[in-house]
């Protein structure tokens, strides 16, 4: 311990000094005493500042007693107390000496330091203990330091940090506050609940990354489209914080309304691109959005810079789908492109976030390669695989990335569940007989699927509406699709003109224009979109009354 810088200040140590120099007598370069120097010279050495005692002059008992921090001194294996300075004695009261320390400092015992002095005695080296709460309710940072004389000891040296202890934890309590907040808004710009469509089972989790209060900008989102099809999308908005989770929301918004244009992938990303950049200039996002069409069982995608979309076939392969992939949203200047991949009964799909495979010092392509790994031997309900992938990947609650997961199934109808999913399709050549031939196929269709009269009825109205409007504003080819699930029916008829119909209201005089209105009068919903070959397909759907089988 230096005591040299401010020693001399202790009270008494300048008189001290004074004493010994009056009782000091030193020679002169001639060799004469110092009696014999001119008076003049005298007073001047006389009115000099006093030299700075030596450390070891210093009465070190005096100088500790005054110190503020707490001191303790202990010797021998079993740290029998030799010392306590007086602010220990103020914090904790007057402490036997020549007592064992789990006697005589008991509150050194109740902060678990006893062992830290052992350790202490063993190794010869000094230890520190930060910010360790004392029984009096002070907070102490405990520095021991070993003492090399007898059987050797061990001085513990306690400094008072319950201000910066107290301050720390405001700012602790702060930051959890501000992350739940950040947490809970981050929740809420996700769909809170799934939409589980007719043909597919759905599930996904959200990890947040860290334990600070700057969550990301990770969402993931499930949209029926009507007709059986359903859009599925997820993304990453690159940053974190407040902002990257506003931003997170407005294109998760905007998707769902793009979506319900029933666009192709690639056109919906070449929408958000834009929309990216008018919201921030600085901010990109990684997104893909997929579209599944159970009549074609694949599932049609776009990526705008995101990880491949990985598929486990109903023998336990994995595929891939890397391409095409263009640049993240909000970069402006690329032609987005669709590609599809394969979605068969008994599939499984996973669309997920860079914070699920990436890690320090590992490629990337390892992470998406171990993934691939555990889906192949990943079995169970979508929520089941979610864990199971989740957990191969080693997230836990400190992960220091959001991790966002979507996994989708397209389950194998076997026995008497798949009679609840059927489909059946007419090729129409056009000419007069065409409505009269849908008429009939409808018809003899929902008879043999035994729906109720009232139903039956609709169903073969809507058909006859649909081919009659595609006769009069439509191209060859022309189809006619009924589909029925556990929920709906569904009528679709698809034809080679790619201009979409519109409800319009028609005039007592007009002899067409109705065809439309009755359809979306009769139906639960009705749509059209443009086909991926050139044409458009209309359709419209029932839902099943409760019981149908």
């Amino acid at each position: 311990m230096n005591f040299t810088r401010w020693s001399a200040r202790l009270p008494g140590t300048q008189r001290r000094a004074a004493a010994r120099t009056e009782q000091t007598v030193l020679p002169d370069r001639r060799g004469e005493v110092s009696g014999s120097v001119p008076a003049a010279r005298a007073e001047q050495l006389t009115d000099a500042a006093p030299p700075v005692p030596a450390v070891d002059e210093l009465p070190v008992r005096e100088v500790l007693d005054r110190v503020p921090a707490l001191v303790a001194l202990v010797h021998g294996s079993d740290h029998r107390l030799a010392y306590v300075n007086d602010a220990y004695v103020t914090a904790f009261g007057a402490r036997p000496t020549g007592a064992p320390a789990r006697e005589a400092l008991p509150e050194l015992d109740e902060i678990g330091l006893l062992p830290l002095l052992d350790q202490v005695l063993r190794s010869g080296k000094p230890r520190t203990v930060k910010s360790r709460k004392a029984p009096d309710g002070r907070s102490y940072t405990f520095t021991c330091t070993p003492v090399a004389e007898g059987d050797g000891g061990v001085l513990v040296f306690a400094t008072d940090v319950t201000d910066h202890a107290e301050a720390a934890e405001r700012l602790r309590a702060s930051e959890r506050r501000q992350r739940e907040t950040a947490v809970t808004l981050q929740r809420s710009l996700l769909p809170q609940e799934l939409e589980q469509p007719d043909d597919l089972r759905i599930a996904a989790t959200y990890h947040p990354g860290g334990t600070e209060a700057a969550v990301g900008g990770d969402w993931y989102d499930v949209i029926t489209l009507g007709g059986g099809r359903t859009a599925l999308v997820i993304g990453d908005v690159m940053g974190r914080g407040v902002r990257a989770a506003a931003v997170m929301g407005q294109l998760r918004t905007a998707v769902r309304a793009y979506a319900r244009l029933d666009l192709p992938p690639h056109e919906v990303l070449q929408l958000l691109d834009g929309l990216a950049m008018e919201i921030d200039a600085n901010q990109i996002a990684t997104c893909v959005y997929a579209v599944h069409d159970p009549n074609e069982g694949r599932l049609v995608y776009a990526s705008a810079g995101h990880l491949p979309i990985l598929v486990r076939d109903e023998s336990g392969a994995v595929q891939r789908a890397d391409e095409p992939t263009g640049p993240p949203l909000g970069t402006g200047g690329w032609m987005h492109a669709s590609g599809s991949i394969p979605l068969s009964p008994g599939s499984t799909a996973v669309l997920y976030t860079d914070g699920l495979v990436e890690r320090r010092n590992e490629d990337l392509d390892e992470g998406i390669a171990s993934l691939e790994r555990a889906l192949a031997g990943a079995t169970g309900t979508p929520q089941v695989i979610c864990d199971r992938l989740v957990r191969s990947a080693g997230v836990t609650a400190d992960h220091d990335d959001d991790v966002a997961v979507l996994v989708l199934q397209h389950p194998a109808r076997t026995g008497p569940d798949s009679d609840l999913f059927r489909n059946a399709a007419l090729e129409l050549l056009g000419g007069v007989e065409a409505a009269p031939r849908a008429r009939a196929f409808a018809s003899g269709v929902l008879t043999s699927w035994r729906f109720p009269v009232e139903l039956h009825d609709l169903g073969v109205l809507a058909a006859s509406e649909l081919v009659a409007n595609s006769l009069q504003h439509g191209t060859p080819p022309m189809r006619l699709r009924l589909r029925r699930t556990d929920r709906r029916l569904i009528v679709e008829v698809t034809d080679g003109d790619d201009h979409l119909p519109r409800r319009r209201r028609a005039e007592p005089g007009d002899e067409s224009g109705r065809g439309i209105a009755i359809v979306a009068t009769i139906a639960s919903a009705w749509g059209s979109r443009r086909t991926p070959g050139g044409g458009k397909a209309v359709w419209c759907e029932f839902v099943l009354p409760r019981g149908t089988t």
